[in-house]
């Protein structure tokens, strides 16, 4: 084990700095990022109204933010498997799970109001964490054993 370790001592360097990454965007996201949610969700959100938003600048702030964590996380599917095909792979989706989120969430705000508030709080988490990446590391590598 210790030997596995010591010959992939670059590949663990690189992805604890990823992973590091992560850290330093959601340290700073009230500087970087316009979300009125981020203190709403801390609160009793539940009976809540839902706060006032710019619907454009909202949708251009998690745009942001699911960029940043889609490139930081594509950036460690390929450092763990050094496969471009997986990486081409993952950002389709990405892509694909971005449009289907953002369509879900300002839909849920529209129609919903503040009635589905713990339904559009795990909508906006898929947007604003790197959740994803939980996912297909695990499946990718299971995939690469069998």
């Amino acid at each position: 084990m210790i030997k596995k370790l010591l010959q992939n001592k670059m590949k663990i360097f690189w992805i604890v700095l990823l992973i590091a990454l992560f850290a330093v965007i959601r340290m700073f996201e009230n500087q970087l990022f316009y979300d009125p949610f981020l203190d709403f969700f801390k609160s009793e959100f539940q009976l809540m109204p839902l706060p006032t938003f710019d619907g454009f600048q909202l949708f251009l702030s998690l745009f942001l933010r699911y960029l940043l964590n889609s490139i930081v996380s594509l950036a460690i599917i390929y450092v763990a498997f050094k496969e471009v095909e997986l990486v081409k792979f993952s950002a389709v989706l990405y892509g694909i799970f971005f449009v289907i989120l953002t369509i879900v969430f300002f839909s849920i705000i529209h129609f919903y109001g503040n009635t589905n508030n713990l339904l559009l709080f795990n909508i906006r988490r898929f947007l604003i964490q790197p959740i994803f990446v939980l996912l297909f590391v695990p499946a990718f590598y299971y995939q690469k054993k069998v």
